[in-house]
């Protein structure tokens, strides 16, 4: 579960539950695309400070439940995300680039939402594993790390 992050002056505990469709709604994700995705949102942790928390696609559609800083605004966060994500599905799966039209892989929209520590965090990951018909858990952090 999420932790308590420690900085030099302050502690934070920042989650949010990210929503972002697929260009025109498109059912992009497949085996291919959603292994690039993981592989890509554990990448993005190494680099900046950002925690995937859980990571889940629907056929159009993707949730993340991410822990991150406040220097990191949301729209940062979003920004960030969506066009790493995007460059490398485009570039290790070229036929999604074909489904979309050689357009863009994210829709402009997301869905965005803050996630209480102390009592919804579950609550949040329950919901985003029903929302849809199709949910796919791609990753779930429950390592515990020593530092």
């Amino acid at each position: 579960m999420s932790e308590y992050v420690h900085k030099s002056h302050n502690v934070t505990v920042l989650l949010y539950h990210l929503v972002f469709p697929a260009k025109y709604r498109r059912a992009v994700f497949d085996e291919q695309v959603d292994e690039v995705l993981r592989e890509v949102c554990l990448e993005i942790e190494k680099r900046y400070e950002v925690k995937f928390i859980e990571i889940g696609v629907d056929k159009d559609h993707v949730h993340f439940l991410v822990r991150s800083v406040p220097t990191y605004s949301v729209t940062k966060l979003v920004k960030m995300i969506k066009s790493l994500t995007a460059k490398e599905v485009f570039r290790r799966c070229p036929q999604v680039k074909q489904k979309l039209w050689g357009g863009e892989f994210w829709s402009d929209g997301y869905f965005a939402s803050t996630v209480g520590k102390h009592g919804n965090e579950g609550m949040i990951a329950n919901y985003v594993k029903n929302q849809g018909n199709e949910y796919l858990k791609l990753h779930r952090d429950e390592q515990l790390t020593l530092f």
